[in-house]
């Protein structure tokens, strides 16, 4: 995907002719924008612990679901942001199947926005997802291995299992392991948005941004 550079005041880049951008961008695209539109694909504990400030909170696995009902509700500049990107870009295609075809996605994540100095808001700290998954995946593996002969056969097999799905994970783009954490009890936030939620939080397509930002 290419990326785009930071525009000059009062002649942004066009959103439809980029799928990514970095963090410098997104905030140059706040300042000159005022339909913009921030969401955020991560879980709602993740939002939580650190998100962009404005930005709407819809996990990706409810976005899919409800991506036509969530693409009536976008207009103008759409950014779509996760913890590394890989959730986000996801969220492109399936909202570029849904009709939005002017989607970017931003590189880097929320915490290489954090770093550029961007603004955020910050919550209870967590581990994010894709930490927890190298936690647990490393974890099983060693275990697995550092047992030699005399770890159990199934220990053994649940190590090989492991490396199997974390090569269909890179190999597809997908992880049924960050799934399985996500939906684990010190993964669920305080309050976890509805599709009734999330519609109410988007503007109607046109209108503005009034998204949430606590």
């Amino acid at each position: 995907m290419a990326s785009a550079t930071p525009s000059s005041p009062g002649s942004p880049t066009p959103a439809s002719a980029v799928t990514a951008l970095d963090a410098q961008t997104l905030q140059a695209w706040q300042r000159e924008r005022p339909d913009l539109i921030v969401l955020d694909v991560r879980s709602a504990a993740e939002f939580e612990s650190l998100h962009i400030a404005g930005s709407v909170n819809v996990p990706l696995p409810l976005l899919k679901d409800h991506a036509d009902s969530v693409a009536t509700r976008l207009g103008g500049s759409v950014v779509l942001v996760c913890q590394s990107g890989v959730r986000a870009e996801q969220a492109r295609q399936r909202l570029g199947a849904a009709g939005v075809d002017a989607a970017t996605v931003l590189t880097g994540g929320v915490p290489g926005y954090a770093a550029a100095g961007g603004n955020v808001v910050r919550g209870k700290e967590r581990w994010d997802l894709e930490r927890q998954v190298r936690l647990a995946a490393g974890s099983l593996v060693l275990a697995g291995l550092t047992g030699g002969r005399f770890a159990s056969p199934k220990v053994r097999t649940l190590a090989g299992v492991i490396g199997a799905g974390l090569t269909f994970s890179a190999a597809t783009n997908t992880c049924a392991m960050g799934k399985a954490l996500s939906v684990m009890p010190w993964n669920k936030a305080a309050v976890e948005p509805t599709p009734e939620d999330v519609l109410a939080s988007l503007p109607l397509s046109g209108a503005g941004n009034t998204a949430a930002a606590s």
